[in-house]
C-alpha cells in the first residue's frame, strides 16, 4: 500500500502494468484511503477499470485557473512579488508555450523562449522562465504531473553585485529624502532586505536600557529570514528619532505610506527618491539599485565576521551559504593566517584563537505583522 498525504487530504500511487496509477481518495482518513487503493487494486485485477488517464492541463489553462490565482492569494502581502509573477505569466501566455499541454513540455522549449526573447536582457527572460519554473514545480506537487520538469533559465543575469565606497554611501544617504533615508540606513547598516525593511512594525524594535537594541524580522522568503539582530549606534539613534517623533508608538508600521498609514511604503514607494538621490549625490548610477545596499552592508559585514560565512549567513537570513559566499572575499593576509595557524598546530605550538562569534538568540514572537 502506498498512500501519502497532501495537505488534508490522502492520496494513493502504484504502477500496474509499467503505468503509474495516482489518485486522490478525497479523504481525510488513512483507513478509508487503503481501503480505496485496494478496491481500485482489485478492480484492476478483474479487468473492470482500466487505467485512468489523467487530463494534463495546458500552460495556458493552468497559469489562469490554477497558477495565477494561487499567487494572488499566497502573495497577496508582497506587490512585487505578485507583480512579478504576472508579468512572467503575461510572457507564456503570449508564447508558443501556452498552447502546449504541461507534460508536453521539457527544456528545449525553454530554450526556444530565450530565442525568441533575446532581445530582452537575461534578467527579462528569466521573468518568464522562472514563472514557468514555479507553475510546473507546483504542478507537480499538486498531482497534475507525474515528474518534475526541468527549465533551464537564460545566462549572463546581472546580480546586483555593485558595491558602495565608504565615500559614495555618506553622499548617497546625505542626498536621501525621507522615509527612504533611513531605510536606506537601515539597509546599509543591517544588511536587511528592502523588502523586511518596509515591513517592520514598532512592536519589531526593542530598545535596551544600556543605548543598545534589537530588530526582528518576522517573516521573509524563507524560514532563515526569520531572525533578530542588534543595532548599529546609527541605526539606534536614527529609530529612537523616528520613534519619538511618531508619538511614542506601541504598534503600527515604521514606514507608513504617506496618503496610506495603514499599509507600509514598498518599492515603487522609494524609486523615485532613490532616482532624485543618484542624481543629487552625484555617486555613479551604473548597476545603483536600492538592493546594492543590502550587498554593500552584507559585504562590509563579511570582511567584520573573518569570512565565517555561518556567521554571515546567520544576519544575512540566507537559507543556503552557497548564497552568503558572494559575500566573502577573503584578501591575501587572512588566508596565510589560515595555513599558518594550521601548520603551528601541526607542528606543536600552542596558537592564540580570536574570533569575533556574533550570536543574536531571541524568543520568537507570534506576534504577525
Amino acid at each position: 500500500m502506498s498512500i501519502y498525504k497532501r495537505g488534508d487530504i490522502y492520496w494513493y500511487k502504484f504502477m500496474w502494468n509499467g503505468k503509474l496509477v495516482r489518485q486522490s481518495t478525497k479523504q481525510g482518513n488513512d483507513k478509508v484511503a487503503r481501503q480505496m487503493e485496494a478496491a481500485h487494486r482489485t478492480s484492476l485485477a478483474k479487468g473492470e477499470v482500466g487505467i485512468r488517464e489523467k487530463r494534463v492541463p495546458t500552460v495556458k489553462d493552468f497559469l489562469k485557473e490554477d497558477f495565477l490565482p494561487f499567487a494572488e492569494t499566497k502573495h497577496a502581502s508582497k506587490p512585487l512579488t505578485l507583480r512579478y509573477y504576472r508579468q512572467g505569466s503575461d510572457m507564456l501566455l503570449k508564447s508558443p508555450i501556452a498552447g502546449l499541454r504541461m507534460n508536453e513540455l521539457n527544456d528545449s522549449h525553454a530554450q526556444d523562449f530565450v530565442r525568441k526573447h533575446s532581445r530582452l536582457s537575461a534578467s527579462g527572460i528569466n521573468r518568464g522562465l522562472r514563472t514557468l519554473r514555479r507553475a510546473l514545480n507546483l504542478a507537480y506537487q499538486w498531482g497534475k504531473l507525474d515528474k518534475p520538469i526541468k527549465v533551464t533559465l537564460a545566462t549572463g543575469e546581472h546580480q546586483r553585485e555593485r558595491v558602495l565606497t565608504s565615500e559614495e554611501a555618506i553622499r548617497y544617504l546625505n542626498a536621501c529624502g525621507q522615509p527612504w533615508r533611513d531605510c536606506a540606513a537601515l539597509i546599509l547598516d543591517e544588511g536587511f532586505r528592502p523588502s523586511e525593511v518596509f515591513a517592520l512594525r514598532w512592536p519589531h524594535i526593542l530598545f535596551s536600557e544600556d543605548g543598545t537594541g534589537l530588530i526582528q524580522v518576522v517573516a521573509g522568503k524563507s524560514k532563515a529570514a526569520r531572525r533578530i539582530l542588534p543595532m548599529t549606534p546609527r541605526v539606534r539613534a536614527m529609530l529612537e528619532a523616528r520613534w519619538r517623533a511618531a508619538g511614542r508608538p506601541s504598534d503600527g508600521w515604521l514606514f507608513p505610506r504617506r496618503r496610506i498609514p495603514e499599509r507600509h511604503i514598498n518599492g515603487d514607494s522609494v524609486k523615485d527618491q532613490h532616482k532624485r538621490a543618484l542624481a543629487k549625490s552625484g555617486v555613479e548610477p551604473f548597476e545603483f539599485v536600492p538592493y546594492s545596499l543590502r550587498h554593500t552592508g552584507l559585504t562590509k559585514l563579511g570582511e567584520s565576521a573573518g569570512g565565517n560565512v555561518f556567521v554571515l549567513a546567520r544576519i544575512a537570513g540566507h537559507a543556503s551559504i552557497a548564497t552568503t559566499q558572494r559575500y566573502i572575499h577573503p584578501q591575501a593576509d587572512a588566508i596565510n593566517d589560515v595555513f599558518g595557524a594550521s601548520q603551528r598546530r601541526l607542528g606543536g605550538h600552542k596558537t592564540g584563537h580570536t574570533s569575533e562569534i556574533l550570536c543574536f538568540e531571541a524568543a520568537q514572537t507570534k506576534s504577525e505583522s
